[in-house]
């Protein structure tokens, strides 16, 4: 039986970033098959019309809508913006989805791969909430953002450390913008996913079978399961329509109870020695060579 009405999102404009794989793909689905149009960024075009195909074709119409973009680089993202409020309407709603993650010793992380990370997650997420904000509050528009967090914003994670930072930064921001904007009809909210699978990520972040790993492991959760993105989807439906306007400045945990029963952190990993690191890293540089091997030019 479905928990809402296929036009739920009926006349809904979504933006998800990272929109093209993933969570990212999954949940734009959904948002598509209730009502809304959606514009999927991400960096490897071919891969964004594929998934806009999928979604068109299950939608039977044309919902889904891509565009490449880089969102490190403010000017790229307020063109695209500009781009879609000019072609297609004004954005209703956002999703921050984009990411960039893997596991490492902090002491072995470089500039460079910090930047890589910390840019797309804190920055890239600062710069698409500011082009629809501002874009919104200028035309008196009301407007409802939603970022993918993680519990480590509450917790902190050993071995993630760039990210962790990150996404409490997006944390922060959500709580503060909700007051801020709040009084323009914009809501900013959050939601903290616990283990929901997905294959790139599920190879970079469980790359070894030699510790367990609490993030990543289904055996902790209290409901002895992995969360589906159907889940994830239906929560971030009711943020994102017009039957929970007074909800503002939340991080909404989804994780089965994880985090409150079990590390959802990787301080397992702790008990990794040098030899396996070595291991980790090989095979996280194969899964990211995969990765890139997809990407067009």
């Amino acid at each position: 039986m479905a928990l809402y009405s296929k036009e739920a999102l009926a006349g809904k404009r979504i933006l998800v970033t990272g929109g093209g794989t993933g969570l990212g793909k999954g949940v734009a689905g959904f948002l598509a098959e209730h009502g809304a149009h959606v514009h999927l960024w991400g960096r490897r075009q071919e891969v964004l019309d594929a998934a806009a195909a999928e979604i068109n074709e299950k939608c039977g119409a044309t919902r889904a809508f891509t565009q490449s973009v880089d969102i490190r680089k403010a000017e790229s993202v307020d063109a695209a913006i500009e781009q879609i409020w000019t072609e297609h309407g004004p954005l209703t709603g956002l999703i921050n989805n984009a990411a960039a993650n893997f596991i490492a010793p902090t002491k072995d992380i470089s500039p460079r791969a910090f930047e890589a990370i910390t840019s797309t997650v804190m920055n890239g997420a600062f710069y698409t909430t500011h082009a629809c904000g501002k874009r919104w509050i200028a035309q008196g528009l009301k407007g409802s953002i939603v970022s993918t967090l993680v519990t480590w914003v509450w917790t902190g994670s050993a071995y993630v450390v760039p990210s962790a930072m990150a996404k409490a930064a997006v944390n922060a921001m959500t709580m503060s913008l909700a007051v801020e904007w709040a009084r323009y009809g914009i809501r900013i909210n959050a939601v903290a996913p616990g283990p929901f699978p997905t294959e790139y990520a599920w190879q970079m972040l469980s790359p070894t079978d030699d510790v367990k790993v609490g993030a990543t492991s289904a055996d902790e959760v209290p409901m002895g399961r992995y969360g589906e993105i159907k889940e994830l989807a239906n929560l971030m439906i009711l943020l994102l329509s017009d039957e929970c306007d007074y909800i503002t400045g939340e991080t909404v945990c989804i994780d089965g109870g994880h985090h409150l029963a079990a590390p959802s952190t990787f301080a397992g990993l702790n008990k990794l020695s040098d030899e396996a690191w070595d291991k980790v890293r090989e095979t996280s540089k194969a899964a990211s060579a995969t990765a890139k091997a997809q990407r067009t030019v």
